[in-house]
């Protein structure tokens, strides 16, 4: 069978396409008493993508990257001021590690991060969480949609990510030295 990648494309505001981003952590687990193959169907994406954006520039991940703080570390470290996670979180994994790893991202690399998840159950049984939100840098949650269809939104406060930064600068006390990633810049 042929694999296709699981790619999130960034649209700018005339409707050209300004990146895309192929999912680079395949979704390949046993929870809930399911199994789930994502690599039988997908390829694995092989880099990381930050984008120009309104002014801004958008990190982009897909669903499950969520789960590897090394890829957002490495969006921040490409000049990252907000990341994307589009993502169909299950019921099962979104109950309990939805919000938790959301915030974490959001707070161990001091940006804003922007969560679209799917809501409802598939054609092949599979419920996805839904829950979608919007959270800032200091991993308060700006807005979120509660069960069912709806939107999230919210204004980011790029100062607000800049004083954080400022205050508490975890992202310029990193120890490369010792573990190997590039130095934080802004």
């Amino acid at each position: 069978s042929e694999q296709t990648f699981n790619t999130s494309v960034l649209i700018g505001p005339d409707g050209r396409d300004i990146a895309t981003y192929c999912k680079t952590h395949l979704f390949d687990v046993a929870v809930g008493g399911r199994v789930y193959r994502e690599s039988a169907v997908t390829r694995p994406g092989d880099r990381v993508v930050v984008a120009d954006a309104c002014g801004q520039r958008l990190g982009m991940s897909v669903c499950y990257d969520l789960r590897f703080p090394e890829l957002y570390r490495a969006l921040i470290d490409h000049g990252a001021s907000l990341i994307a996670v589009p993502s169909a979180f299950t019921a099962t994994t979104g109950r309990d590690h939805w919000e938790v790893l959301l915030r974490a991202r959001a707070i161990e690399n001091q940006v804003a991060v922007l969560a679209a998840n799917q809501f409802g159950r598939h054609d092949n049984g599979t419920i996805s969480y839904g829950r979608s939100m919007i959270v800032d840098a200091w991993g308060t949650v700006l807005a979120r949609v509660p069960d069912g269809e709806g939107m999230a939104i919210a204004a980011i406060d790029f100062a607000r990510q800049a004083a954080v930064r400022a205050d508490l600068p975890a992202l310029t006390h990193r120890r490369t030295d010792l573990y190997g990633s590039s130095p934080h810049t802004t």
